[in-house]
């Protein structure tokens, strides 16, 4: 079986997407995936290289004023040279973002980093979850605590560092690496047996 390879292409302000990335990352690497924390305000030559030999990429970001922060969009929009030969095509992609609010518009975030992704060819990995917490029996603890389908979304208070990630939010985004570990593998052997 071949080992699927996974970048986590994201941007961090205060430390909380971060949080999340790392968990991603302990989530995909859980399920046997090679895996690549790529901070993209700092990438460099050979990194763009190990996202174009990834089999997943997953993007993230904070919220920001209702979409992804500003570093973010400058390195979406320098991926402009895989586009043009379409370098990413049927790659897979998914996505993560943070808010200090209990919403603060991080569908679309997550919604850009869809429309990312389609521009380039590759294929959606949603969250999989069923929505916590929206029950009076279930509790903030819950996976996918927010409610969200299209990815893996935290709240952060704006007070608080990075410390202060929900655990809820963390094991969510956990589930998310794992999720896309497994996906890739199903595509690899599919692939192979092509």
């Amino acid at each position: 079986m071949t080992t699927p390879v996974v970048s986590i292409a994201y941007h961090s302000g205060y430390g909380h997407t971060t949080v999340l990335a790392e968990a991603v990352r302990t989530g995909a690497a859980d399920a046997g995936a090679e895996v690549h924390l790529i901070k993209v305000d700092e990438i460099t030559d050979e990194q763009w290289e190990t996202l174009d030999r990834s089999d997943v990429i997953v993007f993230g970001s904070p919220t920001y004023m209702g979409t992804a922060s500003g570093a973010f969009h400058v390195f979406a929009e320098a991926t402009s040279k895989r586009w043009f030969g379409q370098d990413w095509k049927d790659k897979l992609a998914a996505g993560f973002t943070n808010s200090a609010s209990k919403s603060g518009d991080k569908l679309h975030t997550l919604q850009f980093f869809q429309a990312l992704a389609a521009q380039h060819g590759m294929t959606w990995v949603n969250l999989g979850l069923h929505p916590g917490w929206n029950s009076s029996t279930a509790s903030e603890n819950d996976l996918n605590r927010l409610g969200f389908f299209s990815g893996a979304a935290a709240q952060t208070n704006l007070d608080e560092d990075a410390d202060g990630v929900h655990k809820a939010d963390i094991a969510t985004a956990e589930h998310l690496g794992r999720r896309v570990a497994e996906t890739a593998q199903v595509f690899t052997r599919g692939r192979a047996a092509a």
